[in-house]
Formats: C-alpha cells, structure tokens, sequence
C-alpha cells in the first residue's frame, strides 16, 4: 500500500497486542496498542486510526461491559470508524451485542490470523468506497458485468452500484427479497465481478438438504464415515475453496445446522464427517432468502449470532410491482431466450400486451412472469402478444391447471406413505424444486415438508 494505514489494538494482554501488532506490521499496516480503554481513547485522538481491534473482557471485568462501553465510547467520538472486536467462542452473545452497538465484525479466540487479515481488509475496503447517490446504467454497465441483468429502474440500479462496489471485498452479502425477485443472478453478479471469479461459485438450496445429511453435504465425508459411504466425497464448502459459496433459502435452516454453519463461517475451518483433519474454506460467503430473519430471531428459530456473521452487508431486492418499468425490458428478454431455445423467431409482444404486463401484480415476481409469457407463446402460437392473447391463455390454463399434483397417481397397491412420497416427488418435478409452492400445493407447511423429505430420503 502506497501510504501505511494505522489500527490500534487494544487488549490488556501483552502477549495478544504484540502478536496483533507483528502480524499487522507484516501485512503492511502501522499497528499502535493499548492495554485498556482510557488509554485506547486517548491514542485514538492523538493518532486517527484507520481501524480498531479490541478485545471485549480487561482485567476489571469478565463479562464485556468494559468492551462494550469502550465500543460506544469510539461510536460517540467516530460514527464510522471500522471497529472489529475480539471474544471467546463461547462469548459469542458479547459480539451480537456489540454489533448492534455498531461494531463492522467480530473474531473469535483463538483466530486465524490470514481470516483475521481478510477482515480488516474488507473492513477498510468497505469504508474506502462511499455509495453513490445516483448512476446510470450505462456507467454501471462500463465498470461491471451485469449482462445476465435486466433493469434500468432508480430502486434497482441503486442495488447494482452496491453490488459492483462490494462486489470485490470479501463482504459476506445476505439478499434479501420476495421469492422470483433474482437473487440468484445478483448472486451471480457479486461473484463474476470480484477478485474469485475464476474460482468457483457453488450453489446450495438449504431448504433442501435435510439436517442429518448437512455436515455430508457442505463439508463432505471420507470413505467408511457411515454405512453407504464407499468413497471419499467432497463437500461444498471444499468445492468452493478460493471461490464463493452461495447459500440460498437459508432462512429454512433447522437449528442443530445453524449451529455447524456458525463455526465454520466463524473460524474458517472445518472436518469432513468421519476425518479428524482440520481443513480451511477460504470462501466468500453470499446468502439470500425471502424470509424475514429478524422475525425468526425473535421467534426462536433462527441464531442472532448467525444472523450477524452473514449479513455485513444486506441487499433488498425490490419486487416486481415497484419497478414496473422494467416489466417490458424483461419481457423482450425472455422472447429473445424463447426464440434461441425453441427457434421461434418474430414473435413480438404489441403495446397494448407491454400495458397488461405491467399492470399485473406478479406475486411471483421474474420467475412468474417469465412462465406467463412462455406459456402464452407456446400454448397461444401467436406471433404478436396482444392483450388479448394472453388475457386468453390465463383463462385456458387456470380451466385446466398444468400443476394439479394430485392427478394420475396410481393408488391402487401402494400405501398411504407411499402415495404421499409419490405425491411429493411429483410435486417436485412439477414445481422445479420450489420448495415454497411444493409446500403450498400440498397444503403442508415447509417445515412440515422437510420433515417428509428427510423421512423418505427424497433430496431434491
């Protein structure tokens, strides 16, 4: 770095300021220590630190208050001054604590010091770079790959210029938005556009891997771990070592998983199902969900403290209705991928069908209004979408439903639990894995879902 920024360090164990201090010399930074908060207050007027590290437990207390005071101390002088804090695992409640104080992020003891280096990185880098209050899409289009993404409303390109902005920090990114909003393809964005795009970025549905197969499916096993284990078999968070690791529906996560998830998101370290071999995920890590968590937290059935670890920065995904002029962008997108797949060229939607789009309230957002207009054009065979034309079409399909899962299912000979896994499987082959309208058309709760799933070891 052309111009060494300063970080003080505060703890009242030598040993720990002196290693902090070496290690941050090395990587480059000026490291200044303090040993206790009144000393930490009175160096940071002095020096103007680009960054803090303190621990949350000195020598008069053991149970934070000195930290937490120290915290909102700095808050009161420096608003936004990166401040990361310090705490023992099983302290974790001091970090939330301190996060809703306004701490930037939290390590736990003992730490890893290359995790504890891409932190303060992605703190500065975070600070550095100011949000924009208005931008084209043109300029966006210049500095970012954002070619799978179609939108030109205010609301949405203001997300598009946090995503190319964040896009190369290691910032973990919880999406939030309806279901069909595209979290997937800013997934997509954030990963393409930043320093680990030519890693990989490797996709996990969390509502669909029951908890007794998630420490298998995201940390993988070695070969004898359990009964059908022939062989060595890697897990996602391996598969996307250096990369990124998208994990959508994570608001569908039972607890005892949360719990496996926290450690591994907390220490960057993790053992295959059956190895005693400690292994690293040097990842970065993208969340997404329709959920709200805050709810789930309150409720009980999602942890505070992972709810802080993914969400450094949260984006929200506007819905459908409220862009609605990018209704007709999207809609000549999607006829230009119909006439690739299905060779259906000249099939061109007429002004007063762009006008009956818009008007539509798409509770299913992209994803829904991408069916409507590939139904209507394979089932219609028009070539100029009218209003008219796809007024029609909504009615022959709702008369005859393509997606009534309970017709045709050969009852006789089979059981009753037989026929339910009969039922969900063909539920999941009609709704491509939507978990949310498996659920609805089945009139099960998703909870309820899961727990079916896992009993008849149906993993979509």
């Amino acid at each position: 770095m052309s111009q060494k920024q300063t970080i003080l360090v505060v703890d009242d164990d030598e040993s720990v300021t002196m290693s902090l201090s070496l290690l941050l010399k090395k990587a480059g930074y000026k490291a200044i220590a303090a040993y206790d908060p009144a000393q930490a207050l009175e160096l940071l007027s002095t020096h103007s630190p680009a960054l803090v590290i303190h621990d949350m437990n000195f020598s008069r207390s053991t149970t934070g208050e000195e930290g937490l005071e120290l915290l909102q101390a700095i808050r009161a002088i420096h608003d936004k001054l990166p401040v990361i804090l310090i705490t023992a695992w099983g302290s974790i409640d001091l970090a939330v604590a301190g996060m809703k104080l306004g701490a930037n992020d939290f390590i736990s003891k003992p730490w890893s010091n290359e995790h504890l280096l891409q932190v303060i990185k992605t703190a500065l880098d975070l600070q550095h770079d100011k949000p924009t209050n208005s931008v084209s899409r043109a300029e966006l289009d210049q500095q970012f790959d954002f070619t799978e993404i179609v939108g030109q409303d205010p609301k949405f390109l203001q997300v598009l210029s946090t995503v190319g902005r964040i896009s190369k920090t290691d910032a973990p990114v919880l999406i939030l938005g309806e279901s069909g909003t595209g979290k997937e393809l800013i997934a997509n964005a954030l990963h393409h556009n930043s320093t680990r795009k030519n890693a990989e970025l490797v996709k996990v549905n969390l509502g669909g891997v029951p908890g007794s197969l998630f420490e298998s499916e995201m940390f993988g096993h070695v070969k004898g771990a359990f009964t059908d284990a022939k062989s060595d078999r890697k897990g996602r968070f391996e598969m996307a070592h250096l990369g990124s690791i998208f994990l959508d529906e994570i608001g569908d996560l039972d607890k005892s998983s949360q719990v496996k998830l926290l450690r591994v998101l907390q220490d960057q370290t993790y053992q295959a199902v059956g190895s005693s071999t400690t292994r690293k995920a040097n990842v970065r890590v993208i969340s997404a969900t329709n959920c709200d968590l805050q709810q789930l937290v309150a409720d009980g059935d999602f942890r505070e403290d992972l709810l802080y670890r993914i969400n450094l920065i949260t984006l929200r995904l506007p819905p459908l209705r409220e862009r609605p002029t990018d209704i007709p962008l999207i809609a000549h997108k999607v006829l230009a991928s119909l006439a690739s797949r299905y060779g259906m060229s000249g099939v061109t939607l007429a002004k007063d069908g762009e006008i009956w789009l818009i008007h539509q309230p798409w509770p299913g957002n992209i994803r829904q209004l991408t069916q409507v207009i590939e139904r209507t054009v394979l089932m219609s065979g028009a070539t100029i979408l009218t209003r008219d034309v796809f007024t029609e079409t909504q009615a022959a399909s709702e008369s005859q439903p393509l997606t009534n899962t309970k017709d045709n299912i050969p009852v006789t000979g089979l059981t009753l639990e037989e026929v339910e896994k009969v039922m969900i499987e063909k539920s999941l082959s009609q709704f491509d894995n939507n978990l949310t309208q498996v659920a609805s058309a089945l009139g099960l709760t998703r909870q309820a879902l899961y727990r079916r799933l896992e009993k008849y070891g149906i993993a979509p």
